[in-house]
C-alpha cells in the first residue's frame, strides 16, 4: 500500500512541478514583455520629444543641443542626430554608454531611412538597445534621429525577476508538497486499512475489521467492507456449525457409509465402516472402488448404480475374518442440478443381530411347538386308548393314567418356565429386593436336591464360608436361580461324579462356583447355551425333563440382580459357572 501511496504522490509531484515550471515560464515571459515594452515605450517617447526639439522653428541650434544633452542625462540616453547627407550633427546625452557609431551608420540607419515610423533594435553583444525615428518635412527625409541605451537594466529585471519567481515557486511547491503529502495521507490511510482488510479476508481471517470514520466514499467503503466480513463470518460460522453437524451425524451413525465420485474413487468413509470391515481409511480412501472393496457383490453393486443410475437395495451375507455378518446395502446415485452425474452413496446396515433375532424366534416357535407337541400327543395317545377299553384293566389304565400325569406335569413345567421368562423378560418387571442370607438359600436347595443326587449317585458338596453372607435380592428368584444351575450339574453329571457349590465372600460381592464333573460344553456352544430351548445334549435333557428355559431364565435372573455369570468348560471334565451377586444392589 505504501507503493500505492508513493505512486500517487509521485503523480502529483510531478503535476504540481509542471504545472509550476509552466506558470514560471508564462510569469517571466509575460513580465518580460511588459518591461521590454515599457522600455521600448520610454525610448519611443524620448524619440518623439527629442523629434519636436529638431523640427521647432522657435529654438536655435545651441538651444537644441542643450536640450537634447539634458532629455538623454535625465532618460539615460545617448541621442545621435545624423541629417540627411548621413553626417552626425549631434552626438549628446549620457556619454557613460560606448556605442559604436560605425554600427549605428552601417546598420542601423538604412533600416530607419526605410521606415515610416521608429525601428527598435537590441544589440545583444554590446548590451545596447537602439531606437531609430526617420525625420521628414513635408514628406522630403531630412535625417534620423537614434536614441541608444544600456540593456542592462532589462536583463537585471530579468535576473531578479526570474529569482523572485523561482523562491515564489519553490516556497510553493514546498507548501503544496506538505498540504499534499496530508491530504494523501488522510485520504490513502482508509484505503489502506480497507486493502489490508481485504487481504486479510482473502487469507480467511473474517474477524478482520476496518475504522469506519468518514462520511465520504472512503467510509463507506469502510463501512461495506466491514458489513462483507461481518457476512463471511457469518456464513463461515453457520457453515463450520452444519459441517460439525453433519461430520458428527456421518461419524456416529450406527450404519457405515461410504461417498463414491463420478470417477469411481472414494471420497468419505465414516467410522462405523471402518469398525465393521476393520480397514485403514489411509488405505481406503482415494482410491478405485474395485481396488478398495476386497467382495465382489459390494462391487455388483456400484457397477449396476454406475450402469442403470437407480437406487439399489441388496442383502449380502459377507465373510468378515473369523465370522460372516449379513448386511443390508442401500446405494443410490448423487445427482446434482441439471442432471449432472456427482457419484454414489453405499449405506451398510448391520442387520446381523436381527437376523439372529429372527432365527431365534423361529426356533423358539418349533422349540414351543415341538416341546408341546410331544406330551399333548401321549396325553392323546393314551388316552385315546383308555377309552378304547384299556379302563377295564385296571393294572394297564394305572399304567396309561401315570404316564398321562408325568406328560401333564412336563406341560405344566414347560409352561410356567415360558410365563417365568416371558415375566422376567417383561420391561417393567420388578424384584422384592430383601436382606437374603446365602447360606440359609444354599441349604434349602441342597436339601432339596439331595434325593435327586443320591438318586443317580452324584456326590453333591457344598463349601459354605464360616461368616453370614448377606446379599440385597430377591429370595425367590436367587432360590431359582440357584436350583436351575445345582439341578443342571446333577443331571449332566454321569453316575459317580461329583458337584460342588462354593461360596466366596468380599466387602462388596459374593461369589457362588458350581462346579461339575458332567459332559461338558463344546467351545462352539457356549455362546449359545444361555438361549431358549438350547440343549447341550438334547436327548439326555429331554428325557430328564428338561425344558431348555433354565439358563435363559438365569441369565436373566441375574441381570436383574446388577449381577454377572460366567462360565468355562472343557468337553468331558465338566464345567463350572460362576455367578458374582453384589451385596448391596444400587
Amino acid at each position: 500500500m505504501n507503493r500505492f501511496r508513493s505512486r500517487f504522490l509521485f503523480a502529483l509531484i510531478t503535476l504540481v512541478i509542471a504545472v509550476l515550471v509552466g506558470l514560471g515560464l508564462l510569469l517571466g515571459q509575460i513580465f518580460n514583455s511588459y518591461y521590454l515594452n515599457s522600455f521600448k515605450n520610454e525610448l519611443k517617447r524620448e524619440a518623439q520629444v527629442s523629434k519636436s526639439l529638431l523640427v521647432s522653428n522657435e529654438l536655435t541650434n545651441p538651444q537644441v543641443e542643450r536640450l537634447l544633452n539634458e532629455l538623454g542625462e535625465n532618460f539615460e540616453s545617448h541621442i545621435t542626430v545624423v541629417n540627411e547627407n548621413d553626417e552626425i550633427i549631434y552626438d549628446v546625452g549620457d556619454h557613460a554608454i560606448e556605442h559604436n557609431h560605425n554600427y549605428l551608420l552601417q546598420t542601423i540607419l538604412p533600416i530607419v531611412k526605410n521606415r515610416d515610423k521608429g525601428y527598435y533594435h537590441a544589440h545583444q553583444a554590446e548590451k545596447i538597445a537602439y531606437y531609430g525615428l526617420p525625420i521628414s518635412s513635408n514628406s522630403d527625409y531630412r535625417g534620423t534621429l537614434v536614441i541608444n541605451a544600456s540593456i542592462e537594466s532589462l536583463n537585471t529585471f530579468n535576473q531578479q525577476m526570474w529569482a523572485i519567481l523561482i523562491a515564489s515557486l519553490g516556497l510553493a511547491f514546498i507548501i503544496i508538497l506538505l498540504l499534499g503529502v496530508r491530504i494523501t495521507a488522510q485520504y490513502t490511510r482508509p484505503i489502506e486499512s480497507a486493502t489490508k482488510v481485504a487481504m486479510e479476508l482473502a487469507k480467511g481471517n473474517y474477524k478482520a475489521r476496518t475504522y469506519e470514520d468518514h462520511l465520504d466514499e472512503t467510509g463507506m467503503l469502510s463501512q461495506s467492507i466491514n458489513i462483507l466480513a461481518r457476512n463471511l463470518q457469518d456464513m463461515t460460522r453457520a457453515q463450520e456449525m452444519q459441517q460439525d453437524r453433519l461430520q458428527t451425524l456421518i461419524e456416529n451413525m450406527g450404519s457405515g457409509l461410504i461417498l463414491i465420485d463420478g470417477r469411481g474413487y472414494i471420497n468419505l468413509v465414516n467410522r462405523a465402516y471402518k469398525e465393521l470391515f476393520e480397514v485403514n481409511s489411509a488405505k481406503f480412501l482415494y482410491q478405485l472402488y474395485y481396488d478398495a472393496f476386497s467382495h465382489k457383490e459390494i462391487i455388483d453393486i456400484v457397477e449396476e448404480i454406475f450402469m442403470t443410475e437407480v437406487k439399489v437395495r441388496k442383502q449380502l451375507h459377507l465373510a468378515l475374518k473369523i465370522e460372516r455378518k449379513h448386511f443390508e446395502v442401500y446405494g443410490a446415485p448423487i445427482i446434482g442440478t441439471n442432471d449432472e452425474w456427482k457419484g454414489i452413496v453405499l449405506v451398510f446396515h448391520d442387520i446381523t443381530e436381527l437376523k439372529k433375532l429372527e432365527q431365534m424366534r423361529k426356533d423358539f416357535v418349533a422349540n414351543v411347538s415341538h416341546e408341546l407337541k410331544t406330551p399333548i400327543t401321549s396325553i392323546k395317545g393314551f388316552s385315546e386308548t383308555l377309552l378304547d377299553g384299556a379302563l377295564s384293566d385296571k393294572q394297564t389304565a394305572e399304567y396309561f393314567l401315570s404316564i398321562i400325569l408325568k406328560e401333564s406335569d412336563r406341560l405344566q413345567s414347560l409352561i410356567q418356565d415360558l410365563l417365568d421368562l416371558s415375566k422376567v423378560e417383561q420391561q417393567g418387571f420388578q424384584l422384592t429386593i430383601q436382606t437374603c442370607d446365602l447360606k440359609e438359600i444354599l441349604d434349602d436347595i441342597t436339601i432339596m436336591l439331595e434325593g435327586k443326587a443320591k438318586e443317580k449317585e452324584v456326590g453333591l458338596t457344598v463349601n459354605l464360608p464360616s461368616q453370614l453372607v448377606f446379599i440385597e435380592g430377591d429370595l425367590y428368584r436367587l432360590k431359582q436361580i440357584f436350583i436351575n444351575l445345582i439341578n443342571n450339574a446333577l443331571t449332566y453329571t454321569p453316575q459317580g461324579g461329583s458337584v460342588r457349590v462354593d461360596v466366596e465372600a468380599s466387602e462388596t460381592y459374593a461369589k457362588v462356583i458350581v462346579t461339575d464333573t458332567g459332559i461338558g460344553i463344546k467351545p462352539e456352544e457356549i455362546p449359545r447355551i444361555f438361549e431358549r430351548f438350547y440343549r447341550v445334549d438334547r436327548a439326555r435333557s429331554r428325557n430328564s425333563g428338561g425344558t431348555g428355559l433354565g439358563l435363559a431364565i438365569v441369565k436373566h435372573l441375574v441381570e436383574a440382580h446388577k449381577g454377572q455369570i460366567r462360565v468355562k468348560s472343557k468337553v468331558g471334565e465338566g464345567t463350572t459357572f460362576t455367578v458374582k451377586l453384589f451385596k448391596q444392589i444400587e
